[in-house]
């Protein structure tokens, strides 16, 4: 720095004082420090308190300040750091030097997702009303509005006795503790209707054929068939049955009784049936009753059950089937069940190739033949084969019944004839044993090829 020697000492320290002391950045001696006052954290909290100093014409959000001033109030003294003192030291020195105004502090409080604000839960789909045009008479499902005209649960034995007009049955049932055994007795029905022809504008005033199948449901498996007593709506039979079952177990079951019309050249119908929840029953005490018969449900058609035993040697390329044993067959003839035998028919594709047959057992519609028939199959041929059992009622004077039939392999007629098969696919040199419910000649044509093919 120059300067004129004329000039005199007190105007060069007002130039130096005007260089250094004036400017608010810089401190030239310990004068400066005096002048400067203490700031206390009460003054600097003072001055955010102060609404005529905040005033912000820039801030766009107004409404957020006082939220600021809680947080501030609120927050731990203890946390301030000297950075914050020190420039907040530095905005009070530079007040006060300044032209005497306190300086706007632009203070807007942080706020995260301000662009797009989205709620945390999510959103409902609301349900699509169908419009005017979409409802119709048509659209609305009939089965689900329509309402019973009186429950069978709330008849009493007398209205349904008046009701359905299918006459009544008499039988008792005894469960006897020490053998562990439910015996029911069936012992006669009385005013049973006479069988409908099958115009239905007229009845046929011939007698019926009726016979009783005894059942514990939900299990249908272990049913018990009486004899078929000819030509009468007034039948006796005084036949007991017995079903081994724990008393526990005997207690959730139902009693079924299902009383059917014999028919040699036609499916046996249904004449009525009866349902008696056994817990309601004092079984240990046994009693006798007249029982009213109600329509089925639906018309079932049960013609039996065949246990079959199924094992394929791929090395010597032969199919083993062994025939154990059925149950509950169609029974075909009047007076001493039925003689059943079976019939066994390969068929490759559509193609009977050989058909084999069981010995006959007489008189019954549970027979057991514990028997077995094999076919000579390669494993190339065992894709497309399917066999084929029908059992049939022996006649020696006329031509032998149809009582029900099963298909297995390529052409099975239903799923567990499927599942059986696979089985034995997945399992060789090891016999596959399964139970399969008899089916008739109708069914099995609708579903197999195969069927169609054998006679």
């Amino acid at each position: 720095m120059s300067y004129n020697a004329d000039e005199k000492p007190h105007g060069l320290m007002e130039k130096l004082w005007a260089i250094f002391c004036c400017n608010p950045l810089r401190y030239c001696c310990d004068c400066c420090f005096e002048t400067t006052p203490t700031i206390k954290k009460i003054d600097i909290r003072h001055s955010f308190r102060e609404p005529s100093e905040r005033l912000d014409s820039t801030s766009s959000n107004t409404d957020s300040v006082p939220s600021y001033r809680e947080r501030i109030d609120s927050d731990n003294m203890s946390r301030t750091d000297s950075t914050s003192i020190s420039s907040a030291s530095n905005l009070n020195v530079d007040s006060k030097r300044g032209s005497g105004t306190t300086p706007i502090i632009d203070m807007k409080p942080i706020e995260f997702w301000t662009a797009t604000k989205e709620n945390i839960q999510p959103r409902q789909h609301r349900r699509r009303l169908p419009s005017e045009t979409e409802i119709s008479v048509e659209n609305f499902q009939k089965d689900l509005y329509e309402v019973e005209e009186s429950n069978e649960e709330c008849l009493t034995d007398e209205q349904k006795l008046a009701r359905y007009q299918l006459g009544q049955i008499h039988f008792g049932l005894q469960y006897e503790v020490t053998t562990k055994v439910l015996v029911v007795k069936v012992i006669e029905a009385r005013d049973l209707p006479s069988p409908y022809s099958l115009d239905e504008n007229r009845q046929d005033m011939a007698h019926s054929n009726p016979y009783c199948k005894i059942s514990l449901l939900p299990d249908q498996k272990n049913s018990q068939q009486s004899s078929v007593q000819r030509k009468t709506q007034c039948p006796e039979w005084s036949e007991y049955f017995v079903f081994d079952i724990p008393y526990k177990e005997a207690q959730r079951r139902t009693l079924e009784i299902l009383v059917k019309d014999f028919d040699k050249y036609s499916r046996h119908c249904i004449i009525g049936q009866l349902h008696l929840p056994l817990a309601s029953l004092n079984m240990v005490k046994g009693r006798h009753m007249w029982k009213p018969l109600s329509p089925s449900s639906k018309e079932r058609h049960d013609v039996g059950e065949l246990l079959l035993s199924l094992n394929y040697l791929p090395t010597a390329g032969r199919l083993n089937v062994d025939i154990i044993k059925a149950k509950q067959l169609l029974q075909t003839d009047l007076v001493g069940g039925s003689d059943p035998f079976l019939k066994v028919t390969l068929v490759q594709y559509e193609k009977p190739i050989k058909t084999k047959k069981t010995s006959c057992k007489k008189n019954t519609i549970d027979p057991i033949f514990n028997e077995s028939v094999s076919f000579n199959v390669t494993p190339q041929q065992l894709e497309s084969t399917s066999i084929v059992l029908t059992v049939w009622d022996h006649n020696s004077k006329t031509r032998d019944d149809y009582c029900g039939r099963v298909v297995l392999g390529k052409y099975s007629t239903g799923p567990h004839e499927i599942t059986h098969w696979n089985r034995m696919l997945n399992s060789q040199r090891t016999a596959v044993a399964q139970w399969h419910s008899l089916r008739t000649r109708q069914e099995c044509d609708q579903v197999s090829p195969a069927s169609i093919a054998v006679p």
